[in-house]
C-alpha cells in the first residue's frame, strides 16, 4: 500500500488539493530513499572500487593481507609525526634524513631521482615478490631469481611457507655478526617468496636448502658511501598474517629502526614514508630536470593512462562525460535534420532539360562552355568549322584532305601567298591538337590560345569570302 493511499484513508474529508499535494510529496520522498537504498546496495555488490574493500599490503586495511600492523609498529617506533602513508611520492620533498619504504610497487620506480636521493644519504627499503621493482633494482645489478624448491626448514612442511635465517656476515674467515636489521631475528617465515641474486651487496636474509645453493631473501648495499638501500623478495613477510611470528615482528621493527637509524654521530631526525601498490610520482630529487625529461614523463604518463584504460575501461566519470557528449552531439543532430527545410523539386517530366542534354547547336555550345570541357576541344571545333568554311566558300564537297583544300584554295587564288602559309600553319597546329585528344595525350591549352585562334581562323574565313565572293 502506498503511503499516499495511507494518507487518503487516514484523512477522509481532506479532498482538497493542499492535502493531496502533502501526500504526493511524501509518496515522493519515500520513494527517492528506497533508490537510494537500493543503488547504494548495488554499488557495494557490484561497482564498489578495490579501494573500498582495501587491498593487499593496504597500510591501512586491517585485514590479514595488510599491513596495518606494520604501520602501528613504525608510529610507536618513531612516533605518529614522523610516519607518513602517502599515495603520491613527490621527490622534491624528499631530504637525505627521510627513509622510504615501498611494499610491492605496481609502478616504475622512478631510477633517476631514487639514485639520486640514495647518493645524497637517503634510505630505501622496497619489497617484492611479483611487482615492479626489477626496474629499479636491476639498475643495482639486482636480479629476481625463483625461490628454492627443497628449502631445509618449512612452516606445516609447505615449501611455499619456508623459513629465513639471518645471514652472518665472515670477513677473512672470522665471523662479524648479523646484519642490524636481524639483530633480533631467530628465524623468520616467508609466504610464497622469491630469492634476489647479487654479486656484492651485503646478504641479510638467507634461505637454507637442500640439495641445491641457499637462496637470498633480503639484501642491502652502501651507495657512495652515503645512502641505502635495502631489498627482499617476500613483502608477504611483514603482512598482517605474518606478523604474529616473533621473527617476522622483529625483523619489521629492525626494518622501521634501520631506515631512520643515526649515522654514528650524526643524528637523523627524517620521516618514514610508507609506500604499496600503485602509486604517483610527481616532482624531481634536488628539484632540477630537463626538458627531454620532463617530455619523457609526459610520455610515459599519457601511456600509462591509456595502458589503465586498456586493462580496467575508463574511469566512470570519462565514461559519464563521454556518454553526455554523444547523447548531446545526438540530440543537437536530430534538432537540426528535424529542423531542416526542403527545396521543393518539380517533377521529373515537368523539368526543363538541360542545355548539355540538347542537341543541336545549342547543346554543343553548352558542351563548349562548360566550366568542366577541357580547351582542347574547342580547338577540334575551330579546326571543324574551318574546314566546312572552307569548302562551302570554295564549292567543294566531301572533306578534302588539307593538302587538296590549300592546292584548291591556291589555284582559285582564294588567299594572298602570305595568309596561304599562315593557313597551313594554322592547320598543322589544329591537326596536332586533334592528334594529342585522339591518343589522350597531356596537352595544355589556354583561354588566350583559344581566343588567338579564334581570330585566325575567322579572319582566314573572312578573306576567302572576299576574294571570291561568296557568301557566308
Amino acid at each position: 500500500m502506498s503511503d499516499f493511499v495511507r494518507y487518503q484513508r487516514a484523512c477522509p474529508n481532506e479532498r482538497s488539493n493542499r492535502h493531496r499535494a502533502k501526500a504526493l510529496v511524501l509518496a515522493f520522498s519515500t520513494m527517492t530513499r528506497r533508490l537510494w537504498a537500493v543503488a547504494a546496495a548495488l554499488w557495494v555488490a557490484l561497482g564498489s572500487p578495490a579501494w573500498a574493500w582495501g587491498a593487499d599490503f593496504d597500510f591501512n586495511d586491517g585485514k590479514w593481507g595488510g599491513s596495518s600492523e606494520l604501520l602501528e609498529l613504525a608510529r610507536e617506533k618513531l612516533g605518529r609525526h614522523r610516519v607518513e602513508i602517502v599515495a603520491t611520492l613527490d621527490w622534491s620533498e624528499l631530504t637525505p634524513a627521510d627513509g622510504v619504504l615501498i611494499l610491492h610497487p605496481t609502478v616504475d620506480i622512478q631510477y633517476d631521482d631514487a639514485s639520486a636521493f640514495l647518493r645524497a644519504g637517503g634510505r630505501l627499503a622496497v619489497l617484492d615478490d611479483h611487482g615492479t621493482a626489477p626496474s629499479l633494482l636491476e639498475h643495482f645489478h639486482i636480479y629476481r631469481e625463483n625461490a628454492p624448491i627443497r628449502p631445509a626448514m618449512t612452516l606445516r612442511r609447505n615449501a611455499d611457507f619456508a623459513i629465513a635465517v639471518p645471514a652472518v656476515q665472515q670477513v677473512a674467515g672470522y665471523e662479524q655478526g648479523r646484519h642490524p636489521i636481524v639483530a633480533n631475528v631467530k628465524q623468520l617465515v616467508t609466504n610464497h617468496p622469491t630469492a634476489l641474486r647479487h654479486p656484492d651487496l651485503t646478504q641479510v636474509l638467507k634461505i637454507p636448502t637442500i640439495g641445491e645453493n641457499e637462496a637470498t631473501l633480503a639484501i642491502t648495499g652502501i651507495i657512495v658511501n652515503k645512502g641505502r638501500l635495502f631489498a627482499m623478495s617476500d613483502p608477504s613477510a611483514v603482512i598482517n598474517l605474518m606478523m604474529r611470528y616473533p621473527g617476522n615482528r622483529a625483523f619489521a621493527e629492525g626494518l622501521v629502526e634501520y631506515l631512520v637509524e643515526d649515522d654514528g654521530d650524526t643524528i637523523r631526525t627524517g620521516r618514514l614514508f610508507l609506500l604499496a601498490n600503485d602509486f604517483t610520482q610527481t616532482g624531481h630529487y634536488g628539484g632540477s630536470t630537463s626538458l627531454g625529461r620532463e617530455l619523457k614523463e609526459e610520455l610515459e604518463a599519457f601511456g600509462k593512462i591509456v595502458d589503465e584504460s586498456r586493462k580496467k575501461g575508463l574511469p566512470d566519470i570519462v565514461a559519464l562525460l563521454l556518454s553526455v557528449v554523444v547523447a548531446l552531439g545526438a540530440m543537437l543532430w536530430v534538432g537540426v535534420v528535424a529542423s531542416r527545410t526542403y527545396r521543393r523539386l518539380a517533377p521529373r517530366y515537368a523539368r526543363e532539360v538541360p542545355l548539355v542534354a540538347q542537341g543541336g547547336v545549342a547543346g554543343r555550345a553548352a558542351v563548349l562552355a562548360s566550366p568542366s570541357t577541357h580547351r582542347a576541344l574547342a580547338l577540334l571545333e575551330l579546326k571543324s568549322a574551318l574546314e566546312e568554311g572552307l569548302c562551302h566558300r570554295l564549292g567543294i564537297e566531301g572533306r578534302p584532305s588539307p593538302s587538296s583544300l590549300r592546292a584548291e584554295i591556291n589555284r582559285q587564288e582564294a588567299l594572298s601567298r602570305r595568309s596561304s602559309e599562315d593557313l597551313g600553319r594554322v592547320m598543322a597546329e589544329l591537326s596536332d591538337a586533334e592528334t594529342a585528344v585522339v591518343a589522350s595525350q597531356p596537352i595544355r591549352v589556354t583561354a588566350r590560345m583559344v581566343e588567338r585562334m579564334r581570330k585566325r581562323v575567322t579572319q582566314l574565313l573572312d578573306e576567302v569570302t572576299e576574294r571570291t565572293g561568296a557568301q557566308s
